[in-house]
């Protein structure tokens, strides 16, 4: 895959006038969107989630990310950060961008009230989704999380639909591969263990711990699968 990555300037209107029309372009001629993570934009306000939301819901670029979706057959991906940016868009669950409503599932503050940074082992629950074609079900992979806001809620109907529909894309286990609820596997305490999610037709998907921080090199002290086949699968869906 070839990547281009793009700086939002926004110090001044002219800047950020600037910045929506390189996007805009750039979302022409591309076939997939990342949303990073990493504490991009200062992770200020509320996480940076709110700034790339905000801005995507220009109509010019929420026009072509929707054209980038259902008229490219792209794809989108999220990671931490990002992952609030899709659920703030309304992205996620859904699939488009939406106004949300009170009950509309969400990313908050992890329940310890701080930040955590520590390996997890999450299990692929759904590869229903062109991000996971690589991937099968039941898999484990270890992976960093580093993230003050990662604890995702959903209600209990809502949660149900997604299991339904496929969209519990990944999930915190224990040693044993179970979801659970322990703060030693799930440390924000994320509802249903859930760490990922894909929008119904599996075309978004958002996740909150970091499988790009991989590579020769990384982790090389930690057990287990390091690295979930995200990346080569979603760049195979194209060829």
């Amino acid at each position: 895959a070839e990547t281009d990555i793009v700086v939002i300037k926004n110090q001044t209107p002219e800047q950020l006038k600037e910045s929506i029309d390189v996007i805009k372009a750039k979302l022409a001629e591309s076939q997939i969107l990342m949303f990073p993570g990493g504490f991009s934009a200062g992770d200020e306000p509320d996480g940076s989630g709110k700034f790339m939301a905000t801005l995507f819901r220009n109509p010019y670029l929420a026009e072509g990310l929707e054209n980038l979706l259902y008229k490219q057959d792209g794809l989108v991906l999220g990671i931490c950060n990002g992952f609030q940016a899709l659920i703030k868009l309304g992205l996620l669950p859904g699939g488009h961008i939406e106004t949300l409503t009170a009950d509309h599932p969400t990313l908050t503050y992890n329940t310890i009230g701080r930040h955590l940074s520590r390996m997890v082992n999450t299990k692929v629950i759904s590869t229903k989704s062109p991000w996971m074609s690589d991937a099968k079900a039941g898999e484990i992979y270890t992976v960093p999380i580093s993230h003050g806001e990662g604890r995702f809620i959903a209600s209990p109907q809502q949660v149900l639909e997604f299991n339904k529909t496929g969209q519990i894309a990944t999930q915190y286990v224990d040693f044993d591969g179970i979801a659970s609820m322990d703060s030693r596997f799930n440390p924000n305490q994320s509802v249903a263990a859930i760490e990922g999610i894909y929008s119904p037709d599996g075309r978004v998907f958002g996740k909150m711990a970091h499988s790009e921080r991989c590579g020769a090199g990384v982790s090389r002290n930690i057990p287990g699968q390091l690295e979930m086949p995200i990346f080569t699968s979603g760049v195979k869906y194209f060829k």
